[in-house]
């Protein structure tokens, strides 16, 4: 499994497993579907909204490694 880091598009991590979105709606960001999440890379994402994007990436990485 790819390791997930701060410069993959939301998009790209819900295409590996729409699973993960359980991970970002915890951060926050429940705009999935928009265009930002095709384009915005996922420490853009965090810094436009406040989140701690290395613990981000840490949590979404532990979600693969227990799939």
């Amino acid at each position: 499994m790819a390791k997930i880091t701060e410069n993959m598009t939301i998009m790209d991590v819900l295409n590996m497993d729409r699973e993960a979105a359980a991970v970002f709606m915890k951060y926050g960001l429940h705009c999935l579907g928009c265009p930002g999440a095709t384009m915005e890379s996922i420490g853009d994402a965090g810094k436009v909204h406040g989140i701690d994007v290395s613990k981000l990436v840490e949590d979404l990485n532990k979600h693969f490694e227990n799939k």
